[in-house]
């Protein structure tokens, strides 16, 4: 058995490597920065990284298995894609891919919810030990670790204000609040008047109404339910990434010489962890056995297994829908007044494998994850 450290305190979990200059974007302080050699340091990394490390190394030495797989390669393409969004670009039609961007930044800044996604010590419902692994300090440090990733701390900015801050760089048109909100309201992720936030009421109906394990804590199956979507959400964010980087470092097509490109580069790599420490705890969840609260034992890759397939139906069934109709409604509102709508339309359509059907409804050719 390797010597690895497997025990970390929260405020080991939080700390950020020395930086000798700090990022700072459209005028505002970001989380991590730039060391001697200029290279970007992702915050709350300093031990974070390799205690992830140890935890997946210890658990493979355990179980001799691999990890949950994270479907980068099979995941369905953003929407619009990149040549589309460049093509929009040429015809001056801005309005959809500044309305992509702050939606990524508002469903950013809800990452700091898995802060409240507590539900105690979690040995109680394991039969196996969990001492020294992700599991255990999920409560001790790494979802505050995440939360201040996606929303900020303190002074310091996080991945919301830096994906408004690439929007505003690339396409210099700062956003009022009430813009947000009214952007977010016409794209369905928040109702009228609420401030662009989910209501608690509304997510905890959803996912009672989504409950496979009545047995199980009901806190407990939640909190699982909520790390397979944010993992699932992590994994299209990658793609997502990929696509603004490729938009955003068009010179000829958005202001800032590629600052906003770099901005969302940084963000890329600070989600990796997010990805790492999200596969570990489901891993070892998965490869242990939950208790419920009758006492009865109910086999860890049940458990995972059914709602990694639940979640990842939804995510690429109704929430993609949702996701694909709304886009092309922002697409269809940005041209509505255009003299050139329908032929922008047909090329637009032209250039994806998402297409409108004669009903009405919308194709999508990409998508063909399953499994976990």
């Amino acid at each position: 058995m390797s010597n690895l450290q497997l025990e970390w305190s929260e405020t080991e979990l939080l700390e950020t490597d020395p930086v000798v200059e700090p990022l700072v974007a459209a005028g505002r302080r970001c989380h991590g920065g730039f060391d001697a050699q200029g290279t970007y340091r992702s915050p709350r990394t300093r031990f974070r990284l390799a205690a992830i490390d140890a935890w997946q190394e210890h658990h493979r030495e355990q179980f001799d298995c691999d990890l949950v797989h994270a479907p980068l390669d099979t995941w369905p393409e953003s929407y619009p894609n990149v040549a589309q969004a460049k093509f929009l670009l040429r015809e001056g039609v801005a309005g959809p891919i500044v309305t992509t961007l702050t939606r990524i930044g508002t469903v950013e800044g809800f990452g700091a919810m898995i802060r409240h996604a507590q539900v105690g010590d979690m040995q109680p419902f394991f039969d196996e030990s969990i001492a020294g692994t992700a599991t255990a300090h999920l409560p001790r440090g790494l979802f505050e670790a995440h939360a201040r990733d996606e929303a900020g701390f303190g002074a310091e900015a996080g991945h919301k204000d830096m994906w408004f801050a690439a929007r505003d760089v690339a396409f210099q048109r700062p956003i009022t609040r009430d813009e947000t909100e009214r952007m977010m309201e016409r794209m369905g992720i928040a109702g009228p008047g609420n401030g662009g936030v989910p209501d608690p009421e509304v997510v905890r109906r959803r996912l009672e109404a989504m409950r496979r394990f009545p047995d199980l804590d009901f806190g407990l199956e939640m909190l699982v339910q909520r790390m397979i979507s944010i993992l699932l959400i992590e994994v299209s964010a990658f793609h997502t990434f990929a696509w603004a980087e490729a938009v955003l470092s068009d010179d000829d097509l958005v202001a800032g010489e590629g600052e906003a490109a770099r901005l969302v580069s940084y963000v890329r790599q600070d989600e990796s962890p997010h990805v790492e420490y999200l596969r570990t705890a489901l891993t070892e969840m998965r490869d242990r056995t939950f208790v419920g609260e009758s006492g009865r034992d109910i086999g860890g890759a049940e458990v995972i297994g059914t709602l990694w397939d639940l979640l990842l139906a939804d995510s690429l069934g109704p929430r993609r829908e949702q996701l694909l109709r709304t886009t092309l409604d922002e697409v269809e509102f940005a041209v509505a007044a255009n003299p050139r709508r329908d032929d922008i339309l047909e090329e637009f359509h032209a250039l994806g494998s998402v297409r409108p059907a004669r009903d009405g409804t919308l194709v999508d050719a990409g998508s063909t994850t399953t499994g976990y």
